[in-house]
């Protein structure tokens, strides 16, 4: 029965692990990861028209 007992531990943390790595998997991307990236448009285009403005007021 020492066996079982030494194959225990290992086996819990590798179902516990495996869980771990699908919640993540599963919690990558999704409706709120393309509100994110839309937020990072967003932002990337003002800052992309805010530097391409002309500085002296002439066009």
């Amino acid at each position: 029965m020492e066996y079982v007992s030494a194959l225990v531990p290992p086996v819990v943390m590798a179902v516990f692990f495996g869980g771990l790595i699908v919640t993540i998997v599963k919690t990558q991307g999704g409706a709120n990861k393309a509100k994110e990236d839309a937020a990072v448009d967003a932002a990337l285009a003002r800052a992309e028209n805010t530097r391409q403005a002309p500085r002296d007021g002439t066009a």
